[in-house]
């Protein structure tokens, strides 16, 4: 029996500024229905690893393809049509707009035509179930007519997570999900990322909270330096002398 397509397929992935290199030749893959943690110490180059697959980045070398297509010369948005959605380790919100207006943004897909039809017909309400879906997925039902500014940093961080999932991708990338979170609030998130993959979502969680990466994770990958240094099982990497030193230096 033939072996499934991985949802995302990194191959020999390559992110270069000037002469540093960022990300150096990386290959995994993402199979539907997991969740896959990126892991490694600071600067390792996990943000810039999340910037090229989702191009905001320009890269300098390797492919990337997701749901069987190539899509290393598509530009973001196109990335984000074909269900390719991520986060942001800053919290970037409309202040100006109620939580679940920013939610319902992320709904919207905008073409000549329906700027047009905005302009001579009353305001429609987008999508109001994927909105519904996702503020009860962050636990931000009770704050969804506030605005950002009435917020924590924590409950911030979740509306940026519910954004991402109010637009319904195939797969999801986590930058930093839990930074600012108390213990309670990344319990939960813990506990609602693991529910994507039977809604339909992957996941890729980039996070330093060890604790939830290896609780929400099916398997990990270690960069380090740019380079993936290990790949398995929490169980697996966990034991691996590689990851062992990068985190901890040898002795």
């Amino acid at each position: 029996m033939p072996t499934p397509e991985p949802l995302l397929k990194v191959d020999g992935l390559r992110v270069t500024y000037g002469g540093v290199t960022a990300v150096d030749g990386v290959s995994f893959d993402v199979p539907s229905g997991s969740v896959l943690g990126l892991i490694g110490p600071n600067g390792a180059g996990k943000t810039s690893l999340i910037d090229g697959l989702t191009g905001y980045t320009r890269v300098s070398g390797g492919r990337v393809s997701f749901a069987g297509r190539d899509i290393t010369g598509d530009s973001p948005h196109r990335r984000a049509r074909a269900g390719l959605a991520r986060t942001f380790q800053s919290v970037e919100l409309f202040d100006d707009l109620t939580v679940t207006e920013n939610l319902a943004v992320a709904t919207s897909r905008i073409t000549l035509f329906s700027t047009l039809r905005d302009l001579v017909l009353p305001p429609r309400e987008r999508n109001r179930g994927a909105v519904v879906e996702a503020l009860e997925l962050c636990g931000l039902g009770d704050v969804a007519h506030r605005y950002p500014q009435e917020l924590s940093h924590g409950q911030r961080k979740l509306v940026g997570v519910a954004r991402a999932l109010a637009a319904k991708p195939a797969l999801v990338l986590l930058d930093e999900p839990a930074a600012g979170l108390d213990t309670v609030e990344s319990l939960e998130l813990g506990r609602q990322l693991r529910r994507l993959p039977q809604l339909g979502i992957s996941v890729l969680l980039v996070d330093h909270d060890m604790s939830l990466v290896l609780a929400v994770c099916d398997t990990l990958l270690v960069l380090d330096f740019g380079r993936s240094i290990a790949t398995g099982t929490p169980e697996q990497v966990q034991k691996d002398p590689s990851v062992i030193e990068a985190y901890l230096g040898a002795p």
